[in-house]
């Protein structure tokens, strides 16, 4: 059976606009170089005009990494990158006691949401896993 795309090389783009926070290597498994990419707005640009070039190898090692099943990368990312102080991406999973608690407290004050910045890929896997059981 032939495997499915988890990531998506149209989402790793429209996160690379907003790379040089590192966005798009949080969404394909980089957290370190996505934090780096935080702190010095993209290694001072430098490296994210380079990672335009790079995203294609960045999604087949995310397909080969990640593992497809219910819940999707690219919804769950959307939902983080945008709503995640809100909890929309954990109600989506259905962790809707975490989601409940990130709504009230606003990510658990930004924490929360950096930390699902840095592990959402593995949470979705986990959760993909056990629905494949």
């Amino acid at each position: 059976m032939p495997k499915t795309q988890t990531h998506t090389p149209i989402m790793g783009y429209l996160l690379w606009i907003f790379g040089f926070i590192g966005a798009h290597r949080f969404y394909y498994g980089k957290p370190i170089s996505g934090t780096i990419y935080f702190f010095t707005l993209g290694l001072f640009l430098i490296g994210w005009l380079v990672d335009l070039f790079l995203i294609p190898s960045m999604n087949r090692e995310a397909d080969i990494r990640f593992h497809e099943g219910e819940i999707d990368y690219n919804l769950a990312w959307i939902f983080l990158t945008f709503l995640g102080l809100f909890g929309i991406h954990r109600f989506y999973m259905g962790k809707w006691i975490s989601g409940i608690i990130y709504l009230i407290t606003g990510g658990i004050f930004g924490l929360g949401y950096i930390y699902d910045f840095w592990t959402l890929n593995n949470q979705i896997s986990l959760l993909n896993d056990s629905d494949n059981n």
